[in-house]
């Protein structure tokens, strides 16, 4: 059993008891035994998730551990390549991509003295890191005096694991021009040739590749010119211009690859999101006993 459904199984049972007739000293419990009870499942639940983001190499304390990825396509085979991840960093990435006029195939890799940051787990990891800190600074020596000082925490820790959430689940929008000239471009050996753009993003639990082949805009041509927007996949047509050269999306290729480890994280953030809704629905039963006192 993995621990992500160890995680499911705790939420389950976890069930609400509500009483029939809510009495403040059941309330007085709740806030002295049940809140701290819920804030160590979460501790621990959060603790699960922030270990998936750096996980050590078997043997080598301190050091994250490699994992390589076959990138798969559908789209004919015109970009094939393998992944290197550790914890946020794109370590390595060694791609081919099959060129549409000519079926020449072009290879491409990291150079030795790069990597690439994946700023989505990283942002991910730090609101996981927030949150816990959170959770942290409520020991289990400390005593909540109402339900709104519950509701306070339980809110400030759902804002993080949202926002954690929404780091994987929400690829950033990019413009062709900014993709352009974008660091990511300068990381390959041999050089990437100007019609030729790449992006890296994660997609839930998916490390995902996008390759748009170029042509270039003759000048008879740029009448009708109409520069694309920002967005994550931009699609065949779409045009540009960078460096006073007009360009036209020909090709677009996407492939991606799952990271079974993101999707654990997104395991538990849901369950840790359940967990703090359940308490503060259990802690608006007693809304009676602490709705008039000042916090």
């Amino acid at each position: 059993m993995t621990a992500a459904s160890q995680a499911e199984r705790t939420v389950l049972a976890y069930t609400v008891h509500l009483p029939s007739i809510p009495t403040e000293d059941e309330f007085n419990w709740l806030l002295k035994e049940e809140v701290h009870a819920v804030l160590k499942q979460l501790q621990d639940i959060l603790k699960e998730a922030s270990r998936r983001f750096s996980m050590p190499t078997p043997g080598f304390e301190g050091q994250l551990k490699q994992e390589n990825f076959i990138l798969g396509s559908s789209t004919m085979d015109q970009v094939k390549g393998v992944l290197t991840l550790q914890g946020e960093a794109l370590t390595q990435a060694d791609i081919n991509i099959k060129v549409a006029k000519s079926s020449q195939v072009m290879h491409f890799a990291f150079r030795d003295d790069k990597q690439w940051k994946l700023q989505q787990i990283q942002d991910a990891r730090n609101h996981v890191n927030q949150a816990l800190q959170l959770l942290n600074s409520r020991d289990d020596s400390y005593h909540f005096k109402t339900g709104a000082e519950v509701n306070k925490l339980m809110d400030a820790v759902m804002l993080q694991l949202t926002r954690a959430r929404n780091r994987l689940t929400t690829p950033a929008t990019m413009t062709l021009p900014e993709l352009a000239s974008s660091g990511l471009m300068k990381m390959f050996s041999p050089p990437m040739p100007g019609d030729v753009l790449v992006n890296f993003y994660i997609n839930l639990s998916k490390l995902c590749l996008i390759v748009y082949q170029l042509h270039v805009l003759q000048p008879n041509t740029t009448k009708n010119f109409k520069p694309a927007g920002s967005s994550v996949l931009h699609n065949p047509g779409a045009m540009f211009e960078n460096n006073n050269t007009k360009f036209e999306v020909s090709h677009v290729h996407k492939v991606e690859c799952v990271v079974p480890w993101l999707n654990d994280t997104l395991v538990f953030f849901t369950i840790s999101l359940q967990l703090c809704q359940q308490l503060k629905d259990k802690i608006s039963v007693f809304s009676s006993f602490w709705n008039y006192r000042p916090f």
